[in-house]
């Protein structure tokens, strides 16, 4: 269950940031501030939540900028998770929906296990997703 949790941590904060440069943003901050603030204010959640999507915004291309945000919402994650377990199920069922209708993004999180230390690569295209033509049939 360990696993599944950190999994669920490293994979949440991944995909909130991608989610961040989307149109579906202002649905998921607000929804995503209920799941995160339990007992707090959800409007200042909603607000700190923004002022990790302006940064990301502003990254424009820094990584490392990008990733500290993200480990900003991995942290959120996992304390939400070890105050409330129960609210995995919620967190996780609000991801499907929000990725699902997200249709130009794809999440790919790297996890580095083991206490070694070494570069990690992550190699792959980025472009439309392309599907070759059947092959035409000359009628014989």
């Amino acid at each position: 269950m360990e696993a599944e949790i950190a999994q669920l941590v490293t994979t949440g904060a991944t995909t909130v940031v991608g989610l961040m440069a989307t149109e579906a943003w202002t649905q998921l901050r607000s929804r995503l501030a209920g799941v995160l603030g339990r007992g707090r204010d959800a409007e200042e959640v909603s607000a700190e939540l923004e002022e990790i999507r302006v940064e990301v915004v502003r990254a424009d291309g820094d990584a490392e900028l990008v990733d500290d945000q993200a480990a900003e919402l991995r942290n959120r994650i996992r304390r939400l998770l070890r105050q409330d377990p129960e609210a995995a199920g919620e967190l996780r069922s609000l991801l499907e929906e929000f990725t699902s209708r997200a249709t130009n993004i794809t999440v790919y999180s790297n996890v580095v296990e083991g206490g070694t230390h070494g570069t990690v690569f992550q190699v792959g295209r980025i472009g439309r997703n392309y599907q070759a033509p059947p092959p035409a049939h000359d009628g014989s």
